[in-house]
């Protein structure tokens, strides 16, 4: 099985390397005729060894699960106790550094196999899909080789059985997101925005980075599996800072409170890229890290209840910013942070296993909402809800997909995130009278989870009704008017239908674990805030439901002025700072190397008087003297 996990990662990372080295080959031309042959190229590359890796992960998914491979069957997530894990784990080599080797160390166990199944699918998804998506564009083999890379860095932290190992994974995820958000880097935003997307994780991965060195230092290695046996042995103040430290990598990469302002401007990339970052990778990475280390975090009871502070700040206040926006992007991103901070509720609460359902689910649905989006904005040529309208008749297909898509996020039966959300909050509602958390911190994340049930309700409602109903205004788009909006290609519109196939039916496995009274609560919250919408939107079509939100719209829409905060509280300084030092360097650094050479030119001015060649003068300055000499004599003498 490991080597099999061992392919599952090299496939992508190999279709990486070939898809940078070999589209061009073997004459590396450029222009017309060669960038398609280039393209048709860059797509085999990436999609065939995808493929590959997808059916080896769902290989590995099956046999483990059946315990048709090696080993005893995986157990759900959560389900091996509190310390331990039950897997296959395989030693590739072994570093020795002089204090804590470092072991290069695969593992598949049921959480593992699990994510890798999501990653791979959706992975092969955006494939698929930007080959119709990107047609044309030059740059096309670059773009799907870094996804390649992107799914093999993902790949390598899930099955990875070493902390730094992980880590490398989580650091080269950091730098694909970089280079996928500005794919478009001509665009001034869209290159910013790749760069605040990388700033910001790397503030959070720093913290990670100590996390993992002080884990490893006193569990005397950095195998998860030694680590978590070790928890017992470790002091209560080494295992709250080093689970605070993961938290703020956690928080940098999963887009939670308060780094959680580069997810919705990195929006700029191409949507593909979005449907990857939300469903399936970078912000999935955090959620699993938690997940992969849990019993050390439960061993933290400060640490869970930070988490379920940011946790219950993030998903209300992602909700209500989600209400507010008019770009479609926009939502489904501040949708992501709010569903993450779902997962990371969960995880505070106790339950590693709802957390890992619901993230599973999210995938599903969330990569099913992006790809429509892309659809929608590929017929009709603009991010605006308040361009579009009416796109139900033109557009039959992704209305179909991307409404299932919507009732997923609500949570509204049977789509999947009908269950996993109801898994989640039965796990929050149990926290406030048994957990991890204490009771101010597990009162604030039930009443914010509720709240959020209804918020997402009307946000998706809205989102839903502006798009595919009511009336597309003539001239508000440089693109198609009404009327003359189309279906997406063939390829790009089947993976479409086939991730609407598990965010209608994959959370129908937990059908039997259901409590329905806290589903009919949530499925009535979440009507709730759609009525609210729609009546609303009913009373005037044309006019954006958003209105609902009164004199809160303003700061709703600007995300309650996270990024202006961090102006005033980060950017204004470190730039002030910046000019005092480019100051400091022109006017004492370089200012002391100028005098120091004015000066010396001055002395050679006055050297150079003595040095003109002109005898009298040397005859007039002898002669001065010998009579000053003579004088001194005459005086002293």
């Amino acid at each position: 099985m490991i080597i099999v996990a061992a392919l599952a990662i090299l496939l992508p990372f190999l279709a990486a390397a070939c898809g940078l080295l070999g589209s061009r080959f073997p004459r590396g031309l450029r222009g017309g005729a060669a960038d398609v042959a280039a393209g048709r190229r860059a797509a085999w590359i990436a999609v065939v060894p995808t493929a590959l890796s997808t059916a080896l992960a769902a290989w590995l998914a099956y046999a483990g699960w059946t315990g048709a491979g090696p080993g005893e069957p995986f157990t759900p997530p959560g389900a091996a106790g509190p310390l331990g894990i039950t897997g296959v784990t395989g030693t590739l080599d072994v570093i020795d550094t002089g204090s804590v080797p470092i072991t290069v160390g695969l593992l598949v166990d049921g959480l593992s196999a699990l994510i890798a199944v999501l990653v791979t699918v959706v992975a092969l998804a955006v494939q698929i899909y930007s080959i119709g998506y990107l047609a044309g564009d030059r740059r096309y083999p670059s773009y799907s080789a870094f996804i390649s890379l992107f799914t093999s860095a993902m790949l390598l932290v899930v099955y990875a059985a070493d902390l730094l190992v992980l880590y490398v994974g989580w650091e080269i995820m950091g730098i694909c997101s970089y280079l996928l958000i500005g794919h478009w880097w001509e665009e001034r935003a869209n290159s910013r925005a790749a760069v605040k997307a990388f700033l910001v994780t790397r503030l959070g991965d720093v913290g990670f980075l100590f996390g993992v060195f002080v884990l490893g230092t006193a569990a005397g290695s950095f195998k998860i599996a030694d680590v978590i046996v070790k928890v017992p042995q470790m002091s209560s103040g080494t295992i709250v800072a080093a689970t605070l430290l993961l938290l703020a990598g956690v928080v940098g990469k999963s887009a939670q409170v308060p780094l959680h302002v580069w997810l919705p401007d990195a929006m700029a990339g191409p949507t593909p890229i979005s449907a990857l970052i939300h469903a399936a990778t970078m912000v999935a990475a955090g959620i699993f890290a938690v997940a992969r280390l849990y019993p050390v975090f439960l061993g933290a009871g400060p640490t869970m209840d930070v988490l379920a502070v940011l946790a219950a700040l993030g998903m209300l206040g992602a909700a209500l910013a989600a209400l507010a926006q008019d770009d479609l992007k926009r939502v489904l991103a501040y949708s992501t942070i709010s569903q993450l901070a779902y997962m990371a509720g969960a995880l505070a609460a106790g339950s590693e296993s709802a957390a890992i359902f619901h993230l599973i689910t999210h995938g599903a649905f969330k990569a099913l909402l992006f790809l429509c989006a892309g659809a929608v904005i590929h017929a009709v040529g603009s991010n605006l809800m308040s361009a579009m309208g009416g796109l139900r008749r033109e557009l039959p297909v992704t209305f179909v997909t991307m409404t299932i898509g919507f009732a997923a996020l609500m949570g509204l039966p049977p789509a999947s995130g009908f269950f996993s959300k109801d898994e989640v909050l039965v796990a929050i509602e149990r926290a406030l009278s048994a957990g991890p958390l204490t009771d101010a911190a597990a009162l604030l994340l039930y009443g914010c989870a509720l709240a959020t049930v209804a918020v997402t309700g009307a946000y998706a409602t809205r989102a839903w009704l502006r798009t595919f109903f009511g009336e597309r205004s003539a001239g508000a788009l440089p693109g198609p008017g009404p009327g003359t909006a189309h279906e997406v290609p063939a390829v790009m519109r089947w993976p479409i239908v086939v991730l609407a196939v598990p965010a209608l039916f994959l959370g129908s496995v937990g059908v039997a674990d259901v409590h329905w009274g806290t589903a009919a609560l949530t499925v009535g919250l979440a009507l709730l805030g759609a009525g609210v919408v729609y009546t609303m939107w009913r009373s005037d079509p044309s006019a954006d439901p958003a209105r609902v939100l009164g004199p809160l719209r303003a700061p709703c829409e600007q995300a309650f002025y996270a990024d202006s905060l961090y102006t005033v509280l980060s950017v204004r300084p470190v730039l002030l700072l910046a000019q005092m030092v480019a100051r400091a360097d022109d006017r004492v650094v370089d200012g002391a190397v100028r005098g120091s050479g004015r000066a010396t030119v001055r002395l050679a001015g006055l050297v150079r008087l003595a040095q003109n060649g002109n005898a009298q003068l040397y005859i007039t300055g002898l002669l001065a003297g010998v009579l000053l000499l003579a004088v001194g004599a005459v005086i002293f003498g």
